[in-house]
């Protein structure tokens, strides 16, 4: 069992920047792939990055493409989401989210264990 917390969300303007930060305890993160995810209200829940166990392979939807970069700190047990040139479309609650094993992966399904989310609102 793994817990996950994030933190670092908050109210900026657009062309703004966060960084989400991505806690986990319980047990180590470091052999298994992470991801980001997040849920604007009325819509599905998407995938923004995912990261393998090493850090070596990374991927991003389109939609935030050149802007958000995925990272973590396999030491600190600890997986990060910077977000650059934020716009209001990017406002939403956004996730982190642990596989039960698999070393990387895009696909939702495969990810078992959530955070309770962190709210970043970008204002126009």
């Amino acid at each position: 069992q793994v817990q996950l917390v994030e933190s670092g969300g908050g109210l900026v303007q657009a062309g703004g920047s966060l960084r989400l930060s991505c806690a986990a305890s319980g047990r180590t993160i470091s052999s298994v792939g992470m991801g980001w995810f997040r849920q604007a209200p009325g819509n599905e829940r998407e995938i923004v990055a995912s990261i393998s166990w090493s850090g070596g392979t990374t991927s991003y939807a389109d939609s935030v493409k050149g802007r958000f970069t995925i990272s973590r700190d396999n030491s600190k047990n600890t997986v990060y989401l910077q977000m650059n040139s934020l716009k209001p479309e990017d406002t939403a609650v956004y996730y982190c989210a642990a596989p039960t094993r698999s070393r990387y992966t895009s696909h939702m399904s495969d990810y078992e264990y959530w955070g309770q989310g962190t709210q970043v609102t970008v204002s126009s």
